[in-house]
């Protein structure tokens, strides 16, 4: 309904918005694919990247339906094609919460993109927003790959409960690179793209 709305009101906001989305889901793909370490743990394998920074870029940019849109859709193609086809599905699912959760923080309790607000407040509300979401990531990645892995994949427990311990640190170390990052590029392109009424 929204969606119809919005291309009612102004059909050009939502082509911008739609290739908005479409880059992200681009630099998602390529930020796991192209800059991430395997690390082999067993007959399974989890990683060091940086896709989770372009879903939160993204929903940032874009809100959080296109932006969790964008990071479920490139970071699933992403493991579709890299040698991660089992997590797919789990992908899916966590990075468009993640987008869901970085756009309501920031476009619906902060506001980011409706009011004119100081650099100090966009810098405080970007963080929390972006931090938001990777809090949830770590704490969802291991609790639904230990399910999904046990009962969807018939992993035995044990491994699974393994490779959700190390899953644990790998989605820590990628939150926090995520905020930091994601924080960085966002507050460097704000003032642009509010010039070019690209947000």
């Amino acid at each position: 309904m929204k969606t119809v709305e919005l291309s009612k009101s102004n059909p050009h906001m939502l082509t911008k918005k739609l290739a908005q989305a479409a880059l992200c889901t681009a630099l998602c793909y390529i930020g796991f694919t192209f800059f991430k370490i395997d690390i082999p743990v067993g007959t399974e394998k989890t990683a060091f990247h940086l896709g989770n920074v372009f879903c939160v870029l993204a929903a940032l940019l874009t809100g959080g339906l296109y932006g969790g849109l964008a990071g479920a859709i490139g970071m699933t193609i992403a493991d579709l094609t890299t040698g991660y086809v089992t997590s797919a599905p789990k992908t899916f699912f966590l990075k468009l919460c993640i987008g869901l959760i970085v756009g309501f923080v920031a476009h619906k309790l902060c506001k980011l993109n409706q009011n004119e607000h100081s650099p100090r407040y966009v810098a405080i509300a970007t963080v929390l927003s972006a931090a938001a979401g990777m809090v949830f990531n770590i704490v969802a990645d291991p609790i639904v790959g230990y399910f999904y892995k046990s009962y969807l994949l018939g992993v035995p427990q044990d491994l699974s409960a393994a490779l959700a311990k190390i899953s644990a640190v790998t989605t820590s170390v990628n939150a926090v690179l995520a905020v930091i990052v994601a924080s960085i590029l966002y507050l460097a392109l704000r003032p642009a793209l509010k010039k070019a009424n690209l947000l």
